[in-house]
């Protein structure tokens, strides 16, 4: 008998290398490099003497063979989770509950669309967003009132496990009148004399204070808000600055509501992470997934960490 080359891991390239649009975001999706990503497809379209898609077209273009092998991924793919879910709730029960924790006002963005994909797999899982924004869901999380937590800092005090999530890129906010607004990126000495638009949270829980302005001895006059539309009225009306998740105003910026610049010539970088307590339930680790892949597909300019 020939034995098929065919695996689940080149199955799981495809699917990815469709959904995500290029080989290098695929590359992203699976955690490989590209050389590994295109070396396992390589393989394939050598021993299949066909190729799979066409190279230089952005989506990828596939041939029918690449289509006939994606058709077996997307009936076999969910077949697969499926049965390990199934084993999942064989070894641990047919119960839980999910009670997520979450530190930062915009999280709500991606976090329905990763909660409602959840559901969908694992019904039988009770869902919840713990009540109210906390300065400290790592605590919800000992006190097991929170069975995970979004939170943007690592912790090596702290005796939880951490889930990269992703990465993403925090614009400074102004009018286009504004006189900063002709300077190509911002740096702290910017901030010195405006009045910083945020969210009401502490000073350490913002990026832009506790990477820019604080090592830089930069202190600035606050105005706090609950709402992201307020924040960018506030700085459209020429009211102060802001510096928020570049997924987050997207869609404004591509209104022309408020302008944009980098912080600093190289940017100012965000991380998010999902945390959760040494015993978690086995569905947890699909939740994580769910979201890292959700977030990746949906959300512009991110990368996963």
């Amino acid at each position: 008998m020939v034995q098929s080359p065919l695996e689940f891991r080149h199955l799981r390239t495809l699917v990815a290398l469709r959904d995500a649009g290029s080989l290098v975001r695929a590359a992203q999706l699976l955690n490989l490099t590209q050389s590994a990503l295109s070396h396992q497809i390589k393989l394939l379209e050598d021993r299949y003497a066909a190729p799979l898609f066409e190279r230089k077209s952005v989506p990828p273009q596939f041939s029918a063979a690449g289509l006939r092998l994606l058709a077996l991924a997307d009936t076999l793919l969910p077949q697969i989770a499926e049965a390990e879910r199934d084993v999942a709730r064989l070894l641990d029960g047919q119960t839980g509950q999910l009670r997520i924790a979450v530190e930062c006002h915009t999280c709500f963005d991606w976090l329905m669309p990763a909660m409602d994909a959840f559901r969908h797999r694992w019904p039988e899982v009770e869902l919840d967003i713990v009540s109210g924004f906390h300065a400290d869901p790592i605590g919800l999380v000992h006190q097991n009132r929170a069975d995970v937590a979004i939170v943007s800092e690592l912790d090596e005090a702290e005796a939880v496990d951490y889930h990269p999530l992703f990465s993403f890129e925090i614009r400074a906010l102004l009018a286009h009148t504004h006189p900063l607004a002709a300077k190509p990126y911002l740096v702290a000495e910017d901030f010195a004399d405006q009045t910083l638009i945020t969210y009401p949270v502490p000073d350490e829980m913002l990026d832009i204070v506790r990477q820019v302005l604080e090592p830089a001895g930069v202190r600035v006059a606050r105005r706090t808000t609950e709402l992201t539309i307020a924040m960018l009225q506030l700085v459209a009306s020429g009211r102060g600055l802001a510096a928020l998740p570049l997924w987050a105003v997207q869609g404004y910026l591509d209104r022309g509501y408020v302008a944009a610049r980098p912080v600093g010539p190289q940017g100012l970088t965000g991380r998010l992470y999902a945390a959760s307590g040494k015993n978690a339930k086995p569905y947890l680790g699909d939740f994580v997934q769910i979201t890292r892949e959700s977030c990746f597909l949906s959300l512009k300019g991110i990368a996963l960490l």
